[in-house]
């Protein structure tokens, strides 16, 4: 199975079997750069709380390497196999454990346990207070998103289109469901989610599956893409973006195709939009937001699907998935950069820049501050204030 993954340019075909651009056009001779930056004079005063480098990123790779918040610590994880713990007040380093393994997914926490996963399939389970390892097991294939761990269970989504739960003081198998993987697909999966009884997850046949949590029996399927087109590459569909839960309602996106919003009790659309993403969206109590594969920031009204602004100053800049905080969206691009966009019109109120490396992580917000990590391993906390001249 080629297993692809979308590439900076995102104008170019496929090169090699770990080379994939987002919105490809074989057809097409010249490849436009990325969007240069404009001069921006701040509307909104950011702030840099602290900064530490855990080293060992999986930049090249587009490992899927984030932060988690959990019972009041930060934990992320780096491709050399260190797992740390964070305060996140002031950024210091509670634990860390070696697990002598090359991580490319996690971590995720919850209750008393923090699980990653590894490029050669196995899951390791650390005690949440201490760091001590717990269990190890191997799964079916790579690991690729973020476990989640909730009650008793991690759930975890391998790259070959199973979902598997895990007893989650032993590390003994549950139960597992799937889902076919086409011959060609995008490099990530959807990490699962909780939504009530149910394990809801993405997939790159273009759907969304749920599954009953005490035993894996599938509760509905909902199509969110449709693949499309003559080639194998025209085809791409897949679902590798966390489905946003909020009360009964569900937000998904797929790879060229659509962003859509979910009956969490039925899988039934309720809208559907053309739009492509490989990003996690972001919610607010009345918009959604998405960072497009060309490299557009879209806010779509949430209970009709709406575009309400469309920013398109980043275009081809390889863009993160988008977080909210205060009055403002914040998303990463491939040269490092954050970019703070007014939430009611989608305008530039403020930039930083914690390192020189690719942001690919959604950032983390609670209390007011907004974590960042980027692909080289770089965790970075900000604090902002009121925007200027209101």
């Amino acid at each position: 199975m080629r297993r692809l993954r979308p590439s900076l340019a995102a104008a170019a075909c496929v090169a090699s079997l770990l080379a994939l651009v987002a919105g490809c056009d074989k057809d097409k001779k010249g490849v436009e750069p990325p969007a240069e930056l404009v001069d921006l004079k701040p509307a909104l005063a950011v702030d840099k709380i602290w900064d530490t480098g855990l080293g060992g990123g999986g930049e090249k790779l587009r490992l899927a390497l984030g932060l988690v918040l959990s019972n009041g610590a930060l934990y992320t994880a780096a491709r050399d196999g260190e797992v740390v713990a964070l305060d996140p007040a002031s950024g210091r380093p509670r634990w860390s454990t070696d697990t002598k393994s090359d991580l490319s997914a996690g971590p995720g926490a919850g209750g008393s346990v923090v699980a990653v996963g590894t490029s050669d399939g196995q899951v390791i389970a650390l005690d949440a207070a201490t760091g001590k390892q717990m269990w190890n097991v191997t799964v079916s294939s790579e690991v690729l998103a973020a476990p989640l761990v909730t009650g008793d269970r991690v759930i975890v989504r391998s790259v070959d289109g199973r979902l598997h739960s895990l007893d989650a003081l032993t590390g003994k198998s549950q139960w597992t469901g799937e889902e076919p993987v086409p011959r060609l697909s995008l490099r990530g999966t959807s990490a699962p989610v909780l939504a009530r009884d149910n394990v809801i997850a993405g997939f790159d046949s273009g759907k969304v599956i749920a599954f009953v949590a005490a035993n894996g029996d599938i509760a509905w399927q909902a199509q969110v893409t449709t693949p499309s087109g003559r080639s194998e590459l025209q085809r791409l569909s897949d679902v590798d973006t966390a489905v946003q839960v909020d009360g009964n309602d569900g937000y998904a996106v797929g790879y060229q195709g659509r962003v859509v919003m979910l009956a969490l009790d039925s899988g039934q659309v309720w809208w559907g939009r053309d739009l492509s993403s490989y990003r996690t969206p972001a919610l607010d109590d009345g918009q959604l937001y998405v960072s497009t594969s060309d490299g557009s920031v879209v806010a779509l009204r949430r209970r009709d699907g709406t575009v309400v602004w469309q920013q398109d100053g980043l275009k081809r800049r390889g863009l993160g998935a988008p977080a909210v905080i205060g009055n403002a969206v914040v998303v990463g691009d491939f040269d490092g950069y954050l970019h703070w966009l007014d939430r009611d019109s989608g305008k530039f109120v403020a930039r930083e820049r914690p390192g020189s490396t690719r942001i690919s992580a959604q950032p983390v917000v609670a209390d007011g501050r907004l974590f960042v990590i980027d692909d080289g391993g770089r965790v970075v906390a900000y604090r902002s204030g009121a925007t200027a001249g209101r």
